[in-house]
């Protein structure tokens, strides 16, 4: 053993400790320690080879070591599985950007360079997260990486492609896709985010080629008059009468001067607008459909990059935003404008550059979902997989229900080259395992492969599988697929986790993992999305340096509940610096407390010898009862994720039920000073040691770091030894050591004596609160009448007398069950569930002065609540005001009422 420093310096401990679990082999993936055990598999989402580690990043991943060190603990056979995304567009895009600052064009330097550019990228910026995950101390196996991109994964992805595409659930088609004219590459649905703009609703006239009913001209609303270039119909609802007489007849388009035909369908909605829809299906999904079902021409105005191609005068060359602005201008000058209004509506943007997205026409590769669907939907329905929280349950089915054909192709360099060849001789084309330049069916040399890459959405679906040997070694797939748990964000249940469970389904028929396990959204102190740019982004590296990596990660832990998004309390400078945050910081105190009390323990273990542990004082009882409740509460609430009641559990148990109340009472018998003082010490000695080691143990999980550093000074407990044999040895590290399984607590458990101490500490507990209110001397005995509510709580607290007294400097001790008819004169009364305690103060308050002190202060607060509320009641504040400073008032106010609360039943002291 050796002796703990006189204080916890994460900083220096933690490097230390990481060194000695990784030298010790303890991260690699373990066999089954326990017969019976069973195994505990996880892949970690495999952050961007850009990446960076980010405040969900340091959640997900300490939820995931949590319950990786908690099987491995329980003897199960553990692996947690790293690796890297290749990210498509999120690379191309920063290696482009390089290039570009190196006076390069990615054009120029040509495919095959740049995609050794994005190696050279990924190379030297890859490993950035890697330490930054094992600074966290998280326990995956760092000797066994995958990157989406590995030779090996590679040919899962060519596999799951070409026989797809042999099964007909891979084809080509043309289809209006969301298009990036930055990024120039095609993304699909879910990778597109809508944001809500302030725009206009623009009226245009499309003369009639011939009159109608008088009528000269219809008028068509739009958010996008730029694509009226690309109009070849004008639509209206079946179910709007007034309309019925246009049906059929045709209008003539305005600037390009074409014959559009007016037909009624059912995408149309009658009430917006003025009932007659331009239909563009070129560069709209609806207008699509409707195309499609009344044959009308596709007409693509913009290239790639969102500029009007030729074909359309002056309009051609010109950006989107430049002919929207000429469009008008065209129809204003030519009297065809009827009106504008105002009009807020959702637009969608790209994920990665931020550009609104254009729906366009192209040639583009896709997945039938229809055959994947069903059995990924009765996957959850069965409860084969399960989500936690369960709500996410019903947003999974309702995507699922209404997923169309995923477009898995992109206009990029880097990534998954579709495998498909084509001969341009015979027109043969075919999906191949292996590359080839020569025709299979004319012999021809006239082959080129496909210019597309995959989603990468398409290589990460099947993670759990590919990156353990699959399909070469579906050996190594046995006993750890399925995985236990898959831990993400909300926000790619649609791009990742059901795609999962479709490829999984169909290759290995059987599902991914059991349970997904959704974390909350870590939102800034005023509940606003955390960005650098905002200045409330906070680098968990920022917090680990200033608090440890324990204190992050247990104050991390500690928000994840059910709720959908939490908020981190990170403070900052003028200059937007992180100062730091509060919760971390009492995060990193109690760590400081599990130290500094541990230490004191094991200060005080000379003489020890291991040996069981024994209820022989009403305490003892108390905390092996409480141990073993907390030991099943723990083990419990990692087993169903609640992580965040793990923390609060493990926390309240250790410091106000082990540090504050058992090791004080306890200090006696470890000090020898009882009547038998050698065997009460050394009975204490193992008591104590029993307690902090399975306190250590259900901990671990959570702040492993310290808990290890301590361990390393720890003596052998009963926990180590075999009760027959009577040997045993401490493990070589608390990571690799037994998990305390509640069946074999389960016999401490002692309900009427843990009742019973619990009586005590509370009449201990009014007696001291009494004392610190009217700031009464410790060495002053105080005499107490216990009125009980029962028989059973008169006997409970006539039996642990002799502890209230001694721990609350009690003089006389009355207990009854009768009605006490006047308050016993000079006393303060405390009221409770159980029973009324009367502590009898006497002259040792003046009681006169003490009630002018109260209502002074009371009068102060009233003051002080009332000017707070009307400042909050002000609509003009609560619009003006930041955030954070109206959070700060409410605060105030609720502090304010706790305080007069506490304050008015002070004053009841002295009615």
């Amino acid at each position: 053993m050796e002796e703990m420093p006189k204080t916890y310096d994460p900083q220096e401990t933690e490097p230390k400790i990481l060194a000695k679990w990784l030298d010790g082999g303890y991260y690699r993936r373990s066999p089954e320690r326990r017969p019976g055990a069973g195994d505990c598999t996880i892949v970690i989402p495999p952050p961007n080879v850009t990446g960076k580690l980010h405040m969900g990043h340091a959640l997900d991943d300490s939820i995931q070591d949590a319950i990786v060190r908690c099987a491995r603990m329980r003897g199960k056979s553990t692996r947690w599985i790293f690796g890297t995304d290749h990210a498509g567009i999120a690379t191309q895009t920063k290696v482009d950007k390089k290039l570009k600052a190196e006076g390069v064009s990615r054009l120029e330097l040509g495919r095959e360079k740049f995609i050794d550019a994005c190696w050279d990228w990924t190379h030297e910026y890859g490993g950035i997260i890697q330490q930054q995950i094992r600074r966290m101390g998280c326990s995956i196996d760092f000797e066994d990486e995958r990157f989406t991109m590995d030779p090996e994964y590679a040919h899962a992805v060519r596999r799951v492609f070409c026989d797809w595409y042999h099964d007909g659930l891979i084809y080509r088609g043309k289809r209006i896709v969301n298009w990036c004219p930055s990024c120039t590459t095609a993304i699909s649905d879910d990778e597109a985010e809508y944001k809500d703009e302030h725009g206009h609703l623009w009226y245009l006239r499309y003369p009639l080629t011939e009159p109608v009913d008088g009528q000269e001209y219809i008028v068509v609303a739009t958010t996008r008059p730029e694509t009226m270039l690309g109009d070849t119909g004008v639509a209206v609802s079946p179910k709007d009468p007034e309309k019925a007489a246009f049906i059929g007849k045709t209008v003539k388009l305005p600037i390009v001067d074409r014959e559009i035909p007016i037909f009624s369908d059912y995408h149309v909605d009658a009430g917006f607008g003025t009932g007659f829809v331009k239909v563009t299906p070129a560069h709209d999904p609806n207008d699509y459909a409707m195309g499609q079902a009344h044959d009308l021409p596709q007409i693509n105005i913009f290239d790639e990059h969102a500029v009007v191609v030729d074909g359309y005068g002056s309009f051609s060359g010109m950006t989107r935003d430049e002919c929207r602005e000429a469009v008008v201008a065209w129809f204003e000058e030519h009297g065809l404008l009827d009106h504008i209004e105002e009009h807020d509506h959702s637009v969608m943007h790209c994920y990665r550059c931020d550009t609104t997205l254009e729906p366009w026409l192209s040639e583009q590769w896709f997945v039938a979902v229809d055959k994947l669907k069903g059995p990924a939907i009765e996957a959850v329905t069965s409860g084969k997989v399960r989500f936690n929280a369960e709500r996410w349950r019903q947003s999974y089915l309702t995507w699922m229900e209404n997923l169309k054909d995923w477009c898995i192709s992109r206009q990029l360099w880097w990534g998954h080259r579709i495998p498909v060849f084509y001969c341009e001789d015979c027109g043969w084309e075919d999906a191949l395992m292996e590359d080839t330049d020569v025709c299979p069916k004319c012999g021809g040399h006239h082959v080129h492969q496909d210019e597309n890459v995959l989603d990468t959405w398409f290589s990460s679906q099947l993670w759990t599988f590919a990156t353990q040997g699959w399909p070469e070694h579906p050996e190594r797939l046995e006993g750890h697929h399925p995985t236990t748990a898959l831990v993400t964000a909300r926000d790619i249940i649609a791009l990742w986790v059901a795609r999962m469970i479709m490829s999984s389904l169909y290759f290995l028929d059987e599902v991914p993992f059991h349970d997904v396990v959704i974390y909350p959204t870590v939102l800034a102190k005023d509940g606003s999305r955390m960005s650098k740019s905002k200045g409330n982004g906070v680098d968990p590296m920022d917090l680990m340096d200033m608090y440890g990596a324990d204190a992050m990660r247990f104050n991390l832990l500690s928000l994840f509940t059910a709720n959908q998004d939490v908020r981190f309390d990170a403070d900052f400078d003028k200059d937007k610096r992180f100062i730091g945050s509060a919760r971390t910081e009492q995060a990193k105190a109690f760590i400081t407390k599990i130290w500094n009390a541990s230490r004191f323990l094991l200060m005080n273990m000379e003489g020890y010898t291991p040996g069981a542990p024994c209820a022989e004082t009403p305490a003892d009882a108390w905390m092996l009862s409480r141990l073993a409740k907390t030991v099943a509460a723990v083990t419990e609430g990692i087993e169903h994720y609640a992580f965040g009641d793990v923390a609060r559990t493990v926390q309240s148990f250790f410091w106000n039920e082990v540090c504050d109340w058992y090791i004080e009472v306890t200090k006696t018998r470890l000090n020898g000073l009882g009547e038998d003082g050698a065997a009460e010490r050394l009975q204490a000695q193992r008591n104590l040691i029993f307690v902090l080691d399975t306190s250590l143990r259900l901990m671990h999980p959570l702040m492993p770091f310290a808990t290890e550093a301590i361990w390393d000074a720890m003596p052998v407990s009963w926990l180590d030894i075999d009760p027959e044999t009577g040997e045993g040895e401490k493990a070589a590290a608390l990571m690799v050591a037994e998990w305390p399984e509640p069946e074999r607590f389960a016999a401490y458990i002692d309900d009427a004596g843990e009742h019973a101490f619990e009586l005590a500490r509370a009449v201990v507990t009014d007696v001291r609160s009494t004392r610190a209110r009217y700031r009464i001397s410790p060495k002053e005995q105080l005499d107490v009448t216990i009125r009980a509510t029962s028989q059973e709580v008169a006997d409970a607290i006539e039996g642990m007398s002799d502890f209230i007294r001694m721990f609350a400097r009690v003089g006389q001790l009355g207990i009854t069950t009768d009605e006490i008819a006047e308050k016993p004169a000079g006393s303060i009364v405390l009221t409770g569930p159980d029973f009324d305690a009367y502590v009898i103060v006497g002259d040792l308050v003046d009681f006169a002065a003490e009630r002018a002190r109260i209502e002074k202060t009371i009068a102060k607060a009233e003051k002080e609540l009332a000017g707070v509320r009307k400042t909050l009641a002000n609509e003009g504040f609560i619009a003006k005001a930041a955030p954070d400073v109206v959070a700060k008032k409410r605060e105030r106010a609720e502090e304010l009422e706790a305080q007069l609360e506490a304050l008015a039943a002070q004053l009841a002291d002295f009615a």
